[in-house]
């Protein structure tokens, strides 16, 4: 084990009361694209992960910006840590300015040795209730592992041939900031240039999983007018980065859409599923 302690940790649980007021919701959308949102409506798909942000002090962040783990997260002694991917599926709505609740339970710890040395990946499970209603069912994947002396890319898999949409999107220093910013995320590989480059070996900045989750939930959205998402995975299988001409890929499947961020002719981000409510 990389901690003594480590395997105690599963089976832990946290409550957290969540806010999303019709600021959060306008932020949202100037960062992420939308309507002018109004009092009440249903909250965006996916908006729940600006809604229960970090909480730690300054004091009790570590050196790439996250807070300390220790605490709810195992103490895993790797220094690189990564949102790989997760699944949820929508079970009712939420809703602007509403009294929301998230209990997440971290429900496995795996060690593995891949090809970049050792890995810890840590599952954490959600539920996002508003008031009584259970609203969310969410799992989270985790990924820790070494820094490596330079950066080596994951195999690269194709962006597709012959996708149902193309569309391209404006990745920019400002569109990472203003996304660390209305989801308190605190990690330096999306806003601090040196820190990415020589601390973590990165050659950008970071584009944020979630961030592009979020845009190709949206893109699914109005690639498919009046379809109501049930369940959405997604996975990340190469970095983003600031300086990639990002673009989104949709393709329709039976009862739903399989979707991907990546380069035109070139690599895929990553790789994202999102089925239909009235799929059979």
């Amino acid at each position: 084990m990389h901690s003594p302690d480590i395997s105690h940790w599963v089976g832990r649980t946290e409550q957290q009361h969540g806010a999303f007021d019709l600021g959060s919701a306008r932020r949202f959308a100037a960062t992420v694209g939308g309507g002018e949102p109004k009092a009440s409506d249903p909250m965006p798909y996916l908006a729940h992960w600006c809604a229960f942000t970090p909480l730690a002090a300054m004091a009790e962040l570590s050196a790439d910006g996250h807070p300390r783990l220790g605490d709810f997260l195992p103490p895993v002694q790797l220094a690189r840590r990564m949102w790989a991917g997760g699944s949820l599926e929508f079970l009712a709505p939420l809703h602007i300015d509403a009294d929301i609740t998230r209990i997440s339970k971290i429900s496995a710890i795996t060690e593995k040795d891949g090809t970049a040395g050792p890995m810890v990946f840590v599952t954490v499970t959600h539920d996002v209730f508003e008031k009584e209603t259970h609203a969310i069912s969410e799992t989270q994947d985790i990924v820790y592992l070494n820094i490596p002396e330079v950066f080596s890319p994951p195999p690269a898999k194709p962006t597709p041939e012959d996708p149902d949409f193309i569309e391209p999107v404006d990745v920019s220093e400002a569109l990472l900031f203003r996304y660390s910013a209305v989801t308190f995320n605190a990690h330096r590989i999306h806003y601090d240039l040196p820190y990415a480059q020589q601390v973590e070996h990165y050659p950008g900045l970071v584009v944020h999983g979630p961030l592009q989750a979020s845009l190709l939930m949206r893109a699914a959205l109005r690639h498919a007018p009046g379809r109501r998402p049930r369940k959405f995975s997604f996975r990340g299988v190469h970095p983003m980065f600031h300086f990639d001409d990002m673009h989104l890929f949709g393709k329709d499947t039976d009862g739903g859409m399989a979707l991907c961020t990546g380069l035109v002719g070139g690599h895929q981000g990553m790789q994202a599923k999102v089925i239909w409510e009235d799929a059979t």
